[in-house]
């Protein structure tokens, strides 16, 4: 049998090192997104960046004071939410249009103690935001400001309980879940 002379004229250099440059870019493009990604996962949970996920910035409150949120315990835990059961009832004077107002309240707080000092203490926390509810003029409760400052108020009220009643008046936040004047 013959031998059969095949002249394939095929450059093996040139196709080794097209083939192999494309396959390092792509390796390289691969590399960059994974760490790109991973570099993002530990910024936005907090190990990257000096605790960006933790609330790194904590403002300050309207009279320059820190914030409840500022003296919060550092677990940084999930928030808890509190009813105060059953809803406030006040009733206004007989010169006011509106005779009553009706708020609903949920206090807010990442320290379980918190709202167990809350439970607690419920009666005396009661008893002085139904003062303060009672001596507001429903004039100035018609508007945003002054729903808002009755919160801050509010706020303030149970700090003041809390701390009178057993030494640590911490509490981040109060909430009205229901506000109803009529």
């Amino acid at each position: 049998m013959a031998e059969e002379d095949l002249d394939l004229d095929v450059d093996t250099t040139e196709t080794a090192s097209g083939g192999g440059l494309k396959i390092v870019i792509i390796a390289v493009v691969v590399v960059l997104l994974l760490s790109s990604a991973l570099l993002a996962g530990l910024y936005f949970t907090g190990v990257l960046g000096g605790g960006a996920g933790q609330g790194g910035d904590q403002a300050a409150g309207a009279d320059g004071a820190p914030s409840a949120q500022a003296s919060a315990p550092a677990s940084g835990g999930p928030i808890i939410y509190q009813p105060l059961e059953p809803p406030f009832v006040v009733n206004f004077g007989r010169e006011a249009d509106v005779r009553f107002m009706q708020i609903t309240i949920q206090v807010a707080d990442r320290d379980p103690q918190v709202i167990e000092r809350i439970k607690e203490h419920s009666p005396a926390i009661r008893n002085g935001l139904v003062m303060l509810f009672s001596s507001q003029d429903p004039e100035l409760l018609n508007t945003r400001e002054g729903k808002e400052q009755l919160r801050q108020d509010a706020l303030n009220e149970v700090r003041s309980v809390l701390e009178r009643m057993t030494g640590q008046g911490r509490l981040e936040d109060l909430y009205f879940t229901s506000f109803v004047m009529q």
